[in-house]
């Protein structure tokens, strides 16, 4: 089956390639994202594979059913960027990976709050420059604090495993409560208490409509003064500008990212050399008490392996006309 690979980095090229000799689809690689302006590329092309800042609105869909486009392979977990109403109308069969790596994002969650605590891209700065001094850069033990899990699916209960190994008390909020959770040891908060109780947050939760901007100015003022929080979800979780707010008061103790409500355009580019105009961005690696990192958490080798044989096995049952063992379906 021809496939339309879309925001096709060198990474994705190697595993694709690789995954693909036990399946034997044809692959043409496209460097620029899916959208209304590049849609035209996909003409002729049976499916399409697409990853997280890639569009596939109403407008994009149609666009791709009228070039033959039957099916659009999500190489990744969440699917906000999808119009899975205008897929269903269309005909159009939406698949993503349901699961890769729980591990991957997880670790690259702990990696950031340790970095943020201690301060450790800040201390690699001073001593590139032979300053050895340790002022400013105090942080405190994981051991004894709570930790707020957003999210107790498979990547949050893989954290919470973490985090209860520091020595934390975890608490934990989930719309959908899981047993597997409360097996670890952690259990789930009271209402209001994340905030008022966690040293330590972490949102490992879809992007959907009900919980776009779910940390706000609201929630971050609710929240312990001197907290860190961490993200590595899908950036529409958290609402920048109040926590830019929280981070110039003083209220919020320190805030890092993986993802951004505004990444499209930016984030796996190499911009070094030209003026990034987005100030909000900009804005926020200013603080000294925030990390950004460019959607990483993802990026083992074990997890982009398993997000490429897991893509091209559900391409291959569409062809097959089997059923799509990881369909997405309007519920």
């Amino acid at each position: 089956m021809k496939i339309a690979v879309f925001s096709a980095q060198p990474y994705d090229r190697q595993f694709l390639e690789a995954a693909n000799a036990a399946e034997g689809h044809e692959l043409h690689y496209f460097e620029m994202a899916l959208g209304l302006e590049s849609v035209a590329l996909a003409a002729g092309f049976q499916a399409v594979c697409i990853f997280v800042n890639d569009v596939a609105d109403a407008n994009v869909l149609e666009a791709l059913r009228g070039g033959g486009t039957g099916l659009v392979a999500l190489r990744c977990t969440g699917f906000n960027n999808v119009d899975l109403a205008a897929a269903k109308r269309l005909g159009v069969k939406v698949v993503r990976v349901v699961d890769y790596s729980p591990y991957s994002v997880a670790e690259h969650a702990v990696a950031l709050l340790l970095a943020l605590n201690r301060k450790i891209h800040r201390a690699y700065n001073r001593t590139r420059d032979s300053n050895f001094a340790l002022d400013g850069l105090m942080g405190f033990d994981f051991h004894g604090k709570t930790a707020g899990v957003v999210g107790t699916g498979k990547i949050g209960r893989v954290f919470a495993r973490i985090m209860l190994g520091f020595g934390c008390e975890v608490i934990g909020y989930d719309p959908y409560r899981s047993a597997d959770f409360e097996a670890l040891g952690a259990r789930y908060a009271a209402p209001g208490e994340i905030g008022a109780n966690a040293d330590i947050v972490s949102l490992h939760c879809p992007l959907t409509p009900e919980n776009h901007h779910i940390v706000n100015a609201e929630t971050l003022a609710r929240m312990k003064r001197g907290a860190l929080l961490v993200n590595t979800s899908r950036g529409g979780l958290l609402d920048t500008d109040a926590a830019i707010q929280s981070l110039k008061s003083g209220h919020l103790g320190g805030l890092a990212l993986d993802v951004y409500e505004q990444e499209g355009g930016v984030f796996f580019r190499d911009l070094s050399s030209t003026v990034v105009t987005d100030d909000v961005l900009q804005r926020l690696i200013s603080f000294p008490n925030v990390i950004v990192t460019g959607h990483q958490a993802f990026f083992t080798r074990e997890a982009i392996g398993t997000i490429c044989e897991t893509t091209l096995r559900s391409v291959s049952e569409f062809a097959r006309k089997a059923p799509l063992s990881n369909e997405i379906r309007m519920t």
